[in-house]
């Protein structure tokens, strides 16, 4: 499994997230099992897929990212 002080910290440093952001997210996937990171356009949002992969990997957790599209505009959410 993946820590939840794993998934602060990349939401603190991949996504630029403040504290307390980062812990409601990482609280909202820990209950829900899906949470939204932030909304980018694609080429941003897969650099921090591709940064969160890595990490996650580097750490050895089982950590699975993904990038949805918005149904709202041509931007992507992870």
């Amino acid at each position: 499994y993946t820590t939840q002080e794993f998934v602060v910290w990349v939401l603190e440093t991949v996504f630029n997230m403040k504290p307390a952001d980062a812990y409601s997210v990482m609280m909202h996937v820990h209950q829900a099992g899906v949470g939204v990171a932030g909304l980018f356009t694609r080429d941003v949002a897969e650099t921090k897929v591709k940064a969160t992969q890595r990490l996650a990997e580097q750490h050895e957790y089982p950590l699975l990212v993904t990038i949805e599209p918005d149904s709202d505009s041509q931007e992507t959410r992870e």
